[in-house]
């Protein structure tokens, strides 16, 4: 449609770490990014992931290790063969959509006619057409980074990497741009994007789950889900103490979402028996009691948090 459907890319982290001063920002981080697919770099705030991309993207050099994409060094790899989208929208707010896009590719040297085509169909691509004209300090946070995205991708390149695009828009914007995403990927370009969302991970073919600068685990998210050793049930109860099961020797950990919670609990053949025995035993309510299967954000906490992790359950 848009995109050459060829020779797609592989990007390859070894052993790569980087430090500022005191601060080890990257630790040692090896993985791989296979060709065609789209690759989740995630964690929370301060995890490392802007440096990772910057590293990839060349804006940095490693203290140690190498990055390679397509076999060669990043420095070596053709600038118009990647699109990059920043963490901070670097555009222009006094210049339009179309100006933007107009002297983000013209910085490629590419020629008038080839701007005006490629234009257009970036346009209808993230569904900013008839908005040509509006100033990018007037557009929604969502049109800012559809705006983004299309200028990072006027060259046409193999390989997207998305530094948190979506951060602190709005949910339907969220799941547009990821439609955009997965347009783009079923095109044939390789995507790296960074997220502090969970729920996003889901939505990636593989994800890296990174914190303070090192990998916690690399795969799919179900493999990455066999990775729990406990189970998540979902109980109903009439309760708005979100610390109800606090004392239950059964449950490890406990998060409340008006009148339902959802509990980290030993395997037991008995549990839901046990939990309406304590509830019963608190003059609490009756609890409608059902298994659910664990969340990404419940697979990061049990690699990251020692009293809810492996050795919690080690223990037992």
């Amino acid at each position: 449609m848009y995109f050459s459907t060829g020779v797609m890319l592989m990007i390859n982290f070894a052993e790569v770490s980087k430090n500022f001063g005191p601060l080890i920002a990257v630790d040692a981080f090896s993985c791989r990014v296979d060709k065609g697919e789209i690759f989740g770099l995630v964690g929370p705030d301060g995890a490392g992931k802007t440096t990772i991309l910057r590293l990839l993207v060349n804006l940095l050099d490693p203290d140690t290790g190498t990055i390679t994409i397509d076999d060669v060094p990043t420095h070596r790899f053709p600038r118009s063969k990647l699109g990059y989208m920043p963490q901070k929208f670097s555009l222009y707010g006094d210049l339009t959509i179309s100006e933007n896009i107009n002297f983000f590719a013209s910085l490629y040297r590419l020629d008038k006619l080839t701007i005006q085509q490629r234009s257009q169909e970036m346009l209808s691509l993230t569904g900013l057409s008839g908005f040509e004209n509006r100033l990018a300090d007037n557009l929604s946070g969502g049109m800012k980074q559809k705006l983004a995205l299309s200028s990072a991708l006027m060259t046409r390149p193999e390989l997207m990497i998305l530094d948190e695009p979506t951060y602190g828009v709005d949910p339907e914007s969220r799941k547009e741009f990821w439609q955009i995403l997965y347009r783009l990927n079923q095109e044939g370009i390789t995507i790296v994007i960074s997220t502090p969302y969970m729920d996003e991970a889901e939505l990636c073919h593989r994800v890296a789950l990174v914190n303070t600068g090192q990998l916690l685990q690399c795969d799919t998210p179900s493999a990455l889900k066999q990775i729990f050793a406990g189970q998540v049930v979902e109980v109903g109860a009439n309760t708005s103490d979100p610390y109800f099961f606090d004392d239950c020797r059964q449950v490890i950990d406990s998060s409340y979402y008006y009148l339902r919670f959802h509990l980290w609990t030993e395997r037991h053949p008995e549990l839901f028996q046990l939990l309406k025995e304590y509830a019963f035993n608190k003059d609490g309510p009756d609890l409608e009691i059902k298994y659910i299967s664990p969340s990404m954000e419940d697979v990061f906490a049990f690699l990251v948090e020692p009293r809810l992790g492996p050795d919690r359950f080690n223990a037992q």
